[in-house]
């Protein structure tokens, strides 16, 4: 039995899930050591331009982070229908697209840097800090960005070992040659830009390696299916409903935090430290999201309904018993995690009085984020779109109604009601899928 129709188990979401659990959990270590290591310089303007030039490039970046769940959903189905040609295929425009857009943004720096300065404006000693930062950085757009695609073939291939050990290997270097170029070397800021620049580089290098599989024949090389128009519109379509809806997404985070900045400094603070719990909770969770796509993709490719619905319950269930148990890990040590990331008094006590809403997003959520890897699997980007579309138009509506009554735990409740609806439109669409598969 060739893998991609090999029996949907328990034992085969969970092959999938641990290593991006595990890969994910170096994401923050390296954060972590880049602000210590600029922290050892005993100047405030350092840690601050790292911390920004990061985000900066990070958001500029994840403009084509559709480039991952676009290629995991038509690799994951091409794999399932046995087409090994279009596998290999789709890597190599993933690649393209990736190094193209990298590309773009090198020869569009100036005005990438200026714009973004001028939506987020520093002290003069920060931004300077912050533009050699960014001047080194960008040099390795073009790798970060078809990592996106890489990372997506090989959780398509469930391959998500890889994606670990080309995690580890990233982190790792790049946390060792922090280590080097600030302390040893005393290169500061500089330093730690050109320590992520060889990590980005080295790892699209090993990333490529670790996907030897779509180069060993000559289907990577086939120009006249690289290039073939009709599936190329086919990605393009795929890629843009994605990105259509991460920016929706991301716009109601920060719609949270400005409408929360409006509550004061302490609440502001309190909801900022609150925040980092989902953000735990994602990447806790990412593995059985990312299963889902893996498996449904390879479902929806074979024409197989039983492994489709097999695939969405499966690893549904696991997602469901992981979103319980961080809910409670958050109630009960909730506090204690409060008290490590915040030192003021009011900023404590704020975070115990809206600690439950954190404790109960990962249980309320869990439906959204485990309909997102099922859709992203069968490449249901249209519904996808629409059904954040008309999510966030509830969440809009619940912002205003709720939060001159309620005050932030108005704004809490919003972020629920949003979650909420996302899990209900996306859950309303699902019958229509299966039917759609061949029994």
């Amino acid at each position: 039995m060739s893998a991609t129709r090999a029996p949907i188990t328990h034992r085969r979401v969970l092959v999938i899930a641990a290593p991006i659990v595990l890969s994910n959990a170096t994401v923050p270590i390296l954060g972590a050591v880049d602000t210590g290591v600029v922290g050892q310089m005993g100047q405030a303007a350092p840690i601050g331009a790292v911390g920004m030039g990061a985000v900066i490039l990070s958001t500029i970046y994840w403009v084509f982070g559709f480039l991952r769940m676009g290629t995991t959903g038509l690799a994951a189905q091409a794999r399932g229908a046995g087409d090994s040609a279009e596998t290999g295929a789709l890597l190599m425009r993933g690649v393209m697209i990736g190094g193209a857009a990298g590309l773009l943004f090198i020869v569009t720096q100036a005005a990438l840097f200026w714009g973004a300065f001028k939506l987020s404006p520093a002290s003069a000693e920060v931004e300077a800090l912050t533009r050699q930062y960014m001047a080194i950085r960008i040099w390795g757009a073009p790798a970060t960005i078809a990592l996106y695609a890489v990372t997506g073939w090989l959780i398509a291939v469930e391959r998500t070992r890889g994606v670990f050990v080309l995690q580890l290997w990233m982190n790792g270097l790049n946390i060792a040659l922090d280590l080097w170029f600030v302390l040893g070397l005393g290169w500061g800021v500089e330093g730690v830009a050109i320590a992520t620049l060889i990590a980005e580089w080295t790892g699209i290098a090993l990333g490529l390696w670790l996907c030897r599989e779509a180069f060993a024949g000559d289907q990577w090389r086939d120009w006249k299916r690289v290039f073939d128009p009709a599936r190329l519109r086919r990605m393009m379509q795929v890629n843009g409903d994605i990105m259509v809806r991460s920016v929706l997404l991301t716009g109601s985070f920060t719609t949270f935090l400005f409408v929360g900045a409006d509550l004061g400094d302490v609440t502001l603070a309190a909801n900022q430290v609150l925040l980092q719990f989902l953000e735990i909770t994602a990447f806790a969770l990412d593995g059985f999201a990312f299963s889902a796509e893996a498996l449904v993709g390879g479902a929806v490719g074979a024409k197989s309904r039983h492994d489709l619905r097999r695939s969405a319950i499966i690893a549904s269930q696991w997602g469901v018993g992981g979103s319980v148990l961080l809910g409670l890990f958050f109630w009960l040590s909730g506090p204690a995690l409060i008290d490590l990331m915040a030192t003021s008094l009011e900023v404590r006590a704020a975070g115990r009085d809206y600690l439950w809403w954190a404790a109960l997003a990962p249980v309320i959520g869990i439906a959204s984020w485990m309909f997102d890897g099922i859709y992203i699997g069968a490449t249901w980007t249209r519904e996808m779109r629409n059904a954040m579309l008309v999510s966030v138009a509830i969440y809009v509506v619940a912002l205003l109604a709720l939060v001159p009554l309620m005050g932030n735990h108005g704004l809490w409740a919003a972020l629920m009601v949003l979650n909420i609806a996302r899990g209900v439109t996306l859950g309303l669409r699902y019958p229509r899928l299966e039917a759609q598969i061949a029994a």
